[in-house]
C-alpha cells in the first residue's frame, strides 16, 4: 500500500466553497480501483492550505490508474477553480505509516 499526499492551496476566502466542491467530487475518487480511504485536512497556520492524504493499494492504482482516468479529469475540473496554484503531490510507502500505527485503513478513520 502507498499514500498519496497532495498539498492543495486554495484561494483566500474560498475554503468553505472548496470544501463543498471537494465533497461533490469525492465519489469519483472513492470509486477508483485501488482506493482504500482518504482524509482532507485544513491547515492551522495557513487555513488556505489543505492536505489530501489518499491510501492506495499500489502506486499503479493512483498513477497511471486514477490520474489517467476520465474520473480524475472530472475530479480536478470540480476543484481547479478554487486552487491558487498547482497542487504538489508526493507518494510514500505504506510501511512507514503502518509502523507508526496509522496504516491498515486508519486514514479513512481520521
Amino acid at each position: 500500500m502507498i499514500y498519496e499526499i497532495a498539498q492543495l492551496p486554495v484561494h483566500k476566502g474560498q475554503t468553505e466553497t472548496f470544501r463543498q466542491a471537494f465533497a461533490d467530487v469525492v465519489p469519483l475518487l472513492s470509486r477508483a480501483q485501488g482506493y482504500q480511504g482518504h482524509v482532507l485536512a485544513q491547515g492551522i497556520e495557513k487555513p488556505e492550505l489543505f492536505s489530501l492524504i489518499v491510501q492506495w493499494r499500489s502506486l499503479e492504482d493512483h498513477t497511471p490508474g486514477f490520474e489517467a482516468s476520465e474520473d480524475h479529469a472530472v475530479f480536478m475540473k470540480g476543484i481547479q477553480d478554487y486552487l491558487s496554484e498547482e497542487p504538489m503531490v508526493h507518494h510514500f510507502e505504506g510501511a512507514a505509516f503502518a509502523a507508526s500505527g496509522l496504516g491498515d485503513g486508519a486514514v479513512a478513520a481520521l
